[in-house]
């Protein structure tokens, strides 16, 4: 056979490996659906008492849901936040630690390449058959086989491995599902991090209106004391009330720390979050101002949008993809593994004979590799992809039915919370009436003084559980936002099914 006849049929073989290359084995992936119910439960989205924020099954637009509380410095350090904070900056590298092992994995479908020089000094043992050779000399003529000897090489080397069954498009595959969960939790930690920051910047304002009304509290207490004091001196009244109500004083006085010390974590945990030292936005935030309000109205959606949103139960699909494709990989290592290899350059016992046209050596063929006796190991693989795969559908549907709870729940205590927050409206309107009544009672003489006391104390509780329910309206507000799975993605990203780039992702909250 001549050397064209060789190369001829090598080729050949080359492009029937291309045709089979078509097939892969095992399972492909179907998209999984959703078990969720047409409508939230009628409990959940009952619209609680008059004057509540209403939440409607419309489709609402969740990408910026921080804007909807119309609070700048809101907005100013979710968005700054978005590029600062440090869970978010690790899960973007998580996202290139992906992108390049799905590069690696796809090196595999091409040709390796390499060029090789050398030079290697000799000698071999003429006590052995081969070396012998090297010791034999022959009458008349000089000696032609030197020991030892130099041999000088150059030359390049090629090798494909034919994808013949689907393996490294399997790999491949697997590698970019498993991409795509890198980019899904880089979305749920930034989903996190702004539900995060929301919340502890509402529960500041919060600590700081609780802080204010104990201000207040106090300024009115103080003024009862010299009141009482005066008419102690007027001898209208005894010390006994003096006492009490330097008592009552102590008592407000003593909770005023507790309410610096909760800013002063609030402020700490918004300063990590947007990764600067302690007390670093104390100059931007020590002002009071009002709790951050809820729109009159929060169009939530409907549950089968919950996959679409939720970046954790796109996480679980893409992890469910990955597993399916593994099983593909796992079956196709049963099939036989085509090789093509060629090698060439040239070889010379000395450096200027290395170039010649004699010093050319030059080998090609195809090798096969079909697995025989591997004592069960590939049969165990493929049980064990299968069972990987039948856990990852298991932690899918786990993942969705978590969602549904979560949703339910914030919908659950923005509805009574906002209940509450309209009975303790009313409390504190009462409680007024009735401290201002038991002073000027006390004053003319009608009333005691534990009835005054008891009227400053009813008013302060109920202005403090308004203040804390409130802030309980407005976080909760902002875990419905973070259930439904909003605030993570631009106006397109949530209907592609590609790889994002990470700075994207740092990008996607402003």
């Amino acid at each position: 056979m001549t050397k064209t006849n060789s190369v001829a049929r090598s080729l050949a073989l080359a492009s029937f490996g291309c045709i089979l290359a078509s097939c892969a084995m095992g399972p492909n992936f179907v998209k999984p659906k959703p078990d969720v119910p047409t409508q939230w439960s009628a409990t959940a989205t009952a619209n609680g008492t008059e004057g509540a924020a209403h939440v409607t099954a419309q489709g609402g637009q969740t990408v910026a849901w921080w804007s909807t509380f119309d609070d700048p410095t809101l907005t100013s350090l979710v968005q700054q936040s978005a590029g600062q904070n440090l869970d978010v900056r690790q899960a973007a590298l998580r996202i290139e630690e992906a992108q390049a092992q799905m590069a690696v994995v796809a090196g595999g479908l091409w040709p390796n390449v390499s060029a090789n020089a050398g030079w290697s000094r000799q000698r071999l043992s003429t006590n052995t058959p081969n070396g012998a050779i090297f010791g034999l000399h022959f009458p008349g003529l000089p000696p032609t086989l030197v020991n030892p000897y130099s041999q000088y090489q150059l030359g390049l080397g090629a090798s494909w491995t034919l994808d013949l069954f689907g393996t490294e498009r399997r790999s491949l595959e697997a590698a970019n599902a498993q991409a795509q969960s890198a980019l899904e939790g880089a979305h749920a930690a930034l989903l996190a991090m702004m539900s995060n920051v929301a919340a502890t910047y509402i529960d500041l304002r919060g600590a700081q209106l609780r802080r204010s009304i104990l201000e207040r509290s106090l300024a009115t207490q103080r003024d009862l004391l010299q009141l009482t004091r005066d008419r102690r001196n007027a001898g209208l009244t005894s010390d006994l009330d003096v006492e009490n109500a330097t008592a009552e004083v102590g008592t407000t006085q003593a909770e005023v720390p507790l309410a610096d010390r909760e800013i002063t974590i609030d402020i700490n945990q918004l300063s990590e979050l947007m990764a600067r030292p302690p007390e670093a936005l104390r100059a931007q935030l020590e002002r009071q101002q009002p709790i951050p309000p809820v729109p009159p109205e929060v169009p939530i959606g409907l549950p089968s949008d919950l996959a679409r949103r939720r970046p954790d139960i796109r996480r679980a699909e893409a992890n469910l993809h990955a597993a399916t494709a593994e099983i593909g990989v796992a079956i196709s290592n049963y099939f036989p593994q085509l090789t093509l290899t060629a090698e060439g350059g040239f070889q010379a016992e000395g450096l200027s004979q290395l170039i010649q046209t004699a010093s050319r050596f030059a080998s090609l063929g195809p090798a096969i590799e079909l697995p025989i006796f591997e004592g069960g190991r590939l049969r165990a693989t493929v049980r064990l992809q299968r069972v990987k795969a039948k856990e990852a559908a298991v932690a899918y549907a786990q993942t969705v039915l978590a969602a549904l709870q979560q949703v339910e729940d914030a919908l659950a205590a923005y509805g009574a919370d906002q209940a509450r927050r309209t009975s303790l409206e009313t409390a504190v309107t009462a409680s007024r009436s009735a401290r201002s009544l038991a002073r000027e009672r006390y004053q003319s003489g009608v009333a005691s003084f534990i009835d005054v006391l008891d009227a400053e104390r009813t008013e302060e509780q109920n202005e403090v559980s308004l203040a804390d329910a409130q802030t309980a309206v407005s976080a909760d507000l902002v875990q419905l936002y973070r259930a439904l799975g909003g605030g993570w993605e631009s106006s397109d990203s949530a209907q592609q099914g590609s790889v994002t780039s990470p700075s994207k992702v740092r990008g996607m909250a402003q």
